[in-house]
């Protein structure tokens, strides 16, 4: 994807989310499909050297929040979070990942009718955060966005 478009996405990010600097949060990649969200291990440990569980649920948050962002592209619309549930498998020692998945087109043409009617709509993304092919959080968050 284009590498200005990822540029982009993390400036957002880091203006609007100043959160997202302070855990070093880059927009790694998008292809229309998957979206990948990074942060360094440094910033984002606990005391025992691995990833800090707040730093992971804000991770899969971001990722879920920034696919939504990329696919809606209405730059006046907000996007929220509504409801998440977060599972920990396996504690993650490097890199943070986090891949948020399209919704599917089914389901994507369904929330484009809504928010395009109401201003308003919702959609349900799962994403996972994966350290050397092994899933280590499975997140699912409801988002929505409004006009």
């Amino acid at each position: 994807m284009n590498d200005a478009l990822l540029t982009d996405a993390t400036a957002f990010l880091h203006d609007q989310i100043p959160l997202t600097r302070a855990m070093g949060v880059e927009v790694q990649s998008w292809d229309g499909r998957e979206l990948c969200l990074t942060a360094p291990l440094e910033p984002n440990h606990n005391h025992l050297g691995t990833a800090f569980g707040g730093s992971l649920s804000a991770l899969v948050t971001l990722a879920g929040y920034s696919l939504l962002w990329l696919l809606l592209g209405d730059r006046e619309a907000h996007i929220v979070i509504r409801d998440s549930s977060i599972r920990y498998r396996h504690p993650v020692r490097g890199e943070l990942r986090a891949l948020c998945r399209h919704p599917g087109d089914e389901a994507w043409r369904a929330f484009q009718a809504q928010f395009s009617a109401n201003g308003r709509a919702r959609l349900t993304l799962q994403v996972a955060i994966v350290e050397e092919d092994r899933v280590c959080v499975e997140f699912e968050g409801v988002f929505v966005a409004l006009r």
